[in-house]
């Protein structure tokens, strides 16, 4: 039987050079970085990885990059998702090649379905699978995946585990209670690194988190912490990294707060596919800034010229600036600005 799939995996990002290709150089020095920082695992095409701007080739080319260069030494939990069945299956076949540990599968995407479809669509996947499959939950952007879906999708043999990032402690509660019973070596995985600790406690094998594809170091050493039930310094460590989290999180689209603390930490990212407006060019530099700030606390990286002003508020205009910006796009979908 296979190594259960524990500990912290990284969904980290792709590196791009000035013509937005993958920076293939770039993304091995980030790969060899983040396992001698002390990941379990690597997760690429995971949403921190931008995987829908990514070409099926693209795709397909980044995990054969990310399985070479870990050549054995962490596991590779590969985000396999396609629009419909028959591709991801292909996506298996070809990450099965080059060697990954698992995938990682999104429940459906755009069309909301019941729970007897994600079920069909999940089977159907699981039974022509060559690699082990890991469900993904995320149901504020895909089709949820329910306590009674799951517990019939973990009959199935090649289904050994899920990532949840609905970040709901009681959701992961009653999965591992239905589940656990009967398949003691099926993986739970959290995918929401504000609550890591709290849900490695109440009995998750590990997560996947985009902030360890920034501060690697920290998420390892809450994991140990909250293995070794040294509570109080693992719950220290979390409101720490709650704040670095939300910083990253809610003052830019999501992921670009993430690029921006990872080129803090040494690496050139390059500029995403999806092309920012001058304003927000300007409000990335601010974050930048906070984000230094934060991580010399930590001693990361070093300390601004200046030096870092209380941070109580640091993070209100950016939620202010975002929320505007959401209301305004609403509001010309409407035709009404």
């Amino acid at each position: 039987m296979a190594e259960k799939i524990s500990g912290i995996l990284t969904p980290h990002m792709v590196p791009l050079d000035a013509a937005g290709r993958i920076n293939e150089a770039e993304l091995r020095r980030y790969v060899d970085w983040l396992i001698a920082h002390g990941v379990h695992g690597l997760y690429p095409n995971g949403s921190t990885g931008e995987f829908i701007r990514f070409t099926p080739e693209e795709r397909r080319e980044i995990v054969k990059i990310v399985c070479e260069q870990a050549a054995g030494r962490v596991p590779v939990l590969a985000g396999a998702a396609e629009s419909n069945a028959r591709e991801t299956v292909r996506a298996c076949e070809a990450y099965a090649g080059f060697g990954a540990r698992a995938v990682a599968i999104v429940s459906p995407f755009y069309y909301r379905l019941s729970s007897e479809s994600v079920y069909t669509y999940f089977r159907e996947i699981a039974l022509n699978s060559p690699i082990d499959v890991t469900l993904y939950n995320i149901p504020m952007f895909a089709s949820p995946i329910d306590v009674p879906t799951i517990r019939k999708l973990a009959e199935l043999e090649r289904v050994v585990g899920i990532k949840d990032s609905s970040g709901d402690l009681a959701f992961m509660m009653r999965m591992i209670a239905a589940i656990r019973p009967f398949r003691p070596e099926f993986s739970f995985l959290t995918g929401w690194e504000a609550v890591l600790v709290p849900m490695l406690l109440v009995g998750a094998d590990g997560g996947t988190h985009a902030t360890s594809g920034v501060v690697p170091e920290l998420t390892r050493q809450m994991y140990d912490l909250a293995r070794a039930r040294q509570l109080d310094d693992a719950m220290k460590l979390q409101y720490r990294l709650l704040e670095l989290f939300d910083a990253m999180l809610y003052s830019a689209d999501f992921p670009e707060g993430f690029r921006a603390a990872v080129e803090l930490r040494g690496f050139n990212m390059g500029q995403s596919r999806q092309p920012l407006s001058p304003n927000q060019k300007v409000n990335r530099e601010n974050l930048q800034g906070l984000l230094r700030c934060i991580l010399s606390d930590f001693g990361y990286v070093d300390a601004p010229e200046h030096s870092c002003p209380p941070r109580n508020n640091d993070l209100e205009p950016y939620r202010v600036s975002k929320i505007a910006d959401d209301v305004v796009r609403e509001l010309r979908k409407q035709g009404l600005v």
